[in-house]
């Protein structure tokens, strides 16, 4: 009698989970990040890690100024999920936040919006407000992201215990014998009013006006005699070339090669000196037909006078003749016949070649022209072109070369030129007094305890000991530092860390007891901020000798706050939770220039070592064609928009499967490809976790040596990527991991391994040996996965955790433990993959011509070699469930051949098998005889799948 009224959908074991398909991430993250703040996870995190060895990613400072872009998310996010990683190696991964907060940058914004006549006092106290609003703004949106930290103890530059640090650092340096003042050329910033360092210079495309210029002798029978000639039947002149003409004002000199060729050619425009090899392009510039009369090495022409080429003109305003001087010609290997004249004009008060010729031939520092100002504007006392703006002032130089018939040729070229990183602007070198540190040999002031060797050497030996991820930024550091020239580390501003010092009026000589000033000065910051030290009298620190000294107002370059970080946090403020020195720096790869880089000085001045024992980059963040994103072009990618759009999953699924050695790439379109990889990675955990859910691990689990032979070999296979993830892992590689993880989802487990799982999973009695043995893998290999994952998908991995987890966090745990891979059972079921693929085409190709409507409505007659067939017997009965088909007969043969054809048996109504013994039992028509046996005897034997 037939059972027309079971429900036999009922009776399956369907997966049932509470973990749901749609991430809704937008609206569920900030829960998480609520819970992790609320909960103190991050705290918890490290006690659980306490007294395992420590990992310390030193967080490079983002500025404290403006929203944050999404150069700066990848940044975070890079470090989170190296720390993570780490953290779930079993590592105590500290991470410590930190901010830049004085400088330029913010002190310009107080300016904007207060106005530039604010005193010393109102802007430090404007500018630490300001500071400590843009901080908590950035935080909440790193928090945002994902990022796990000591978000509640963060490290910030202008703390007053690190303010304090940071003089005490200084003073070290000093001590060492690296620091001295001088006055030399420093790149300049007009918008800054300032000098900068080298780590603030970018180079871009300038357009400037190229000139020749002819300097007359002013001993014609000496220039005559140097050439080897009785003497000169024409007026005589030496020709320069140069792209700077507002610096001809200044010119003091002329600079020769000794060993170049000189020539003295008969023009129309009168005698010309130039270099030999560049006569004829320099005739052909200035439309000239001439002769070679004689030529001579340059240091014949030694200590030779020419007049300024505006000796003989008359300043229009008071009719003097304020130019008649002579520019005596030195000797200087920078001078080549590369392109110009083979001759340099020199005026040393900018250019760092000029004023070390000018100084080797013995001007005094008070002998060299300095007339343009702070701001680039001439001082006003400059004969003709007083008070003009250099940029605007140079073609009007230009004119008055041409009018005093000094002018040869000119036109506009572009080329490339220094310019500020923050303004864009072109910079200029400006001798200025300024405090720096020295790169090569030479004294110091107050040295007690001087260096072994250079600050140079001691920088490039640090930097062979360091490893670098990726390994070319290695040649990129090594390259900077070994050309570098003395770091100039004092600015004239006001919001920043002083130089707490005292010059004598006179002499210009530091006072007698500024190492002892120094220790009083960082003890008076350390209470009050550096405001206490700007509030303070020289009469208060010094008495009676005030009325000789004059109180510095420079402060330190900005480079020099975050650059000591590694005293002032590691080994001060945050020493508990640090090691010195730090495991990883890890920053975009302009930080070559930046942080690495005067982090690396300032430890190697301090310690003789670097700050860090690794150094990785990445790239830029660029748009789909490769532009860098910018507001101003309008293709940037919003962090907090994308955050609320698709959820900040996304973003670090997307940083993760980038490719971070190089330019990172993003954009909508971008994004939806990354949308699609977590939705598989998702729903592939969905599934996992849904069909583990009535499965207890300490009761269920099956032994491993029990197991059916696929599940063997699904743990091996778990085994073998967890080794290929973790060794990724170690070099700080993610996007090799986001690739396997996301095939491994598609192909070995939901094209293949939980293909095949499904029916023992749904139709096996609930408890049977059949179910258990695939629960006790697929348990495995999900604690296994939601490790793999959590460094980049933390929310998604620890919402599962809640789930799937015994402790309170996911990142509490370490990673999964697995028995040795079996290489005989991964080959063996590789093969077997190899085929069952060959077979599905075949199978796929009776689908498309309509023949059946599933695989298992298919049989399939297969033809092998005999190592094949050997391969597949193995699996006896349980072979047709790896091919997903009702039925599979095995033919010996000497080739694989496929034979597919429809069933002609009825289709089960519970596992949809086509099976001859439907109905077999009465009592049940409509079911086959294994179901029945599952659902009401002794259950089938299943022992390899």
């Amino acid at each position: 009698m037939s059972d027309t009224k079971t429900d036999y959908r009922s009776t399956l074991n369907l997966p049932d989970t509470p973990f749901p398909m749609r991430g809704d991430l937008p609206k569920r993250e900030p829960g998480w990040v609520k819970e992790w703040d609320e909960k103190g996870i991050y705290k918890k995190l490290r006690d659980v890690r306490a007294g395992a060895s420590k990992f310390v990613l030193h967080d490079g400072p983002p500025y404290a100024n403006g929203q944050i872009h999404m150069g700066h998310a990848v940044n975070k996010i890079l470090k989170d999920m190296i720390v993570k990683a780490r953290q779930l190696k079993g590592l105590d991964a500290i991470y410590v936040p930190g901010w830049d907060c004085h400088g330029l940058p913010i002190e310009n914004q107080i300016e904007k919006t207060f106005g530039r006549n604010l005193s010393r006092d109102e802007v430090q106290a404007k500018s630490r407000a300001y500071a400590t609003e843009q901080i908590a703004l950035q935080k909440e949106d790193f928090k945002r992201l994902g990022v796990l930290g000591e978000w509640d103890n963060p490290y910030l530059t202008m703390n007053p215990g690190n303010e304090a640090d940071e003089i005490r650092a200084l003073k070290r340096i000093m001590e060492r014998g690296f620091v001295y003042r001088g006055l030399k050329p420093v790149y300049w910033c007009f918008d800054c009013r300032s000098s900068l360092a080298e780590f603030e210079i970018e180079y871009a495309d300038k357009k400037s006006q190229t000139i020749d210029v002819a300097f007359e002798s002013a001993e014609p029978a000496k220039l005559a005699a140097a050439f080897g000639l009785p003497a000169l039947d024409k007026p005589a002149s030496i020709v320069i070339w140069t792209t700077t003409a507002w610096t001809i004002p200044a010119n003091q000199a002329l600079n020769l090669n000794p060993t170049l060729e000189y020539a003295l050619v008969d023009t129309p425009r009168g005698l010309l000196v130039l270099a030999s090899a560049l006569v004829e392009k320099a005739l052909a510039r200035y439309q000239l037909e001439g002769t070679v009369l004689a030529t001579a090495l340059g240091e014949k022409l030694a200590g030779l006078n020419f007049k300024h080429p505006f000796h003989d003109v008359a300043d229009p305003g008071t009719g003097t003749y304020s130019y008649r001087r002579l520019s005596p010609v030195l000797l200087a290997d920078y001078a080549t016949a590369d392109d110009g004249t083979g001759i340099v004009h020199s005026s040393p008060a900018y250019g760092v070649d000029d004023f070390n010729s000018c100084v080797a031939n013995g001007f005094h520092h008070d002998d060299i022209l300095n007339p343009v100002q702070a701001n680039g504007v001439y001082v006003d006392e400059l004969p003709m072109f007083g008070g003009q703006f250099i940029w605007k002032a140079a073609p009007v130089i230009v004119d008055a070369l041409r009018d005093a018939d000094r002018l040869l040729a000119t036109e506009t070229i572009s080329h490339s030129y220094p310019h500020c990183w923050r303004h864009k602007t072109p910079v200029i070198y400006r001798a200025a007094a300024q405090w720096f540190i020295r790169m090569d040999e030479g004294e110091g002031v107050f040295t007690k305890d001087k260096a072994p060797q250079t600050l140079r050497q001691l920088a490039l030996n640090a930097i062979e000991e360091t490893s670098f991820y990726p390994e070319n930024g290695k040649v990129r550091l090594r390259d900077m530092i070994a050309g570098r020239p003395d770091w100039c580390i004092s600015r004239q501003r006001n919001w920043g860390v002083p130089l707490p010092f005292f010059i004598h009026t006179a002499t210009g000589e530091l006072h007698p007891r500024t190492m002892e000033l120094m220790d009083t000065a960082a003890d008076m910051v350390a209470q009050g901020g550096i405001e206490a030290w700007s509030k303070a009298t020289a009469e208060s620190l010094i008495g009676a000798d005030a009325e000789f000294y004059t109180k510095s107002n420079d402060i330190l370059d900005v480079w020099f706050d975050s650059g000591t970080t590694h005293y002032t946090v590691l080994q001060k403020s945050h020493a508990a939770q640090s090691t010195w020195p730090a495991d990883l720096y890890l920053e975009g790869h302009d930080q070559h220039r930046g942080w690495f880089h005067s982090s690396l000085l300032t430890a190697c001045a301090m310690y003789d070592h670097a700050p860090y024992k690794g150094l990785l980059t990445h790239g830029f963040t660029v748009d789909s064609q490769g532009r860098k994103m910018s507001k101003s072009q309008g293709n940037g990618v919003d962090p907090q928009k994308t955050s609320e759009k698709l959820g900040a999953e996304i973003i670090r699924l997307w940083v993760a499967a980038s490719d971070y050695s190089g330019d990172i790439a993003g954009d909508d379109k971008i994004l939806a490809r990354v949308v699609d990889t977590y939705r598989r990675v998702r729903n592939t955990l969905k599934f996992l976790l849904a069909n583990i859910s009535d499965f207890d691990p300490a009761t269920d689990a099956v032994p491993l040596e029990e197991m059916l032979e696929i599940d063997r070999y699904a743990l091996s296979r778990a085994a073998q990527l967890q080794a290929d993830i973790l060794a990724h892992y170690e070099v700080y590689e993610f996007h090799p991991v986001v690739s396997k993880l996301q095939i491994y989802c598609s192909e070995d487990l939901g094209s293949f391994y939980l293909d095949i799982l499904k029916d023992r999973l749904y139709t096996t009695g609930p408890k049977s040996l059949a179910r258990r043995s695939a629960q006790t893998a697929l348990h495995a290999i999900t604690q296994a996965m939601l490790r793999w994952m959590a460094p980049f998908l933390s929310f998604t991995a620890e919402e599962a955790w809640k789930v799937a987890g015994s402790s309170e966090s996911i990142f509490m745990e370490t990673y999964a433990s697995f028995n040795p891979q079996n290489d005989a059972l991964l080959a063996k079921w590789s093969r077997i993959r190899e085929i069952r693929d060959a077979v599905n085409k075949d199978i796929e190709a009776l689908r498309a011509d309509g023949k059946v409507g599933s695989s298992l409505q298919a049989e399939v007659s297969l033809e092998v070699n005999a190592d094949d067939h050997a391969l597949l017997s193995s699996l006896g009965d349980d072979l047709k469930f790896v091919f997903i088909t009702s039925a599979i007969n095995l033919v010996a043969g000497s080739a694989t051949n496929t034979v597919a054809r429809a069933s002609s048996y009825t289709k089960c109504e519970r596992c949809w098998h086509y099976r001859e013994d439907v109905g077999i039992d009465a009592a049940h028509p409509t079911i086959c005889g294994r179901c029945t046996s599952n659902l009401y005897g002794a259950g089938e034997d299943r022992k390899y799948a």
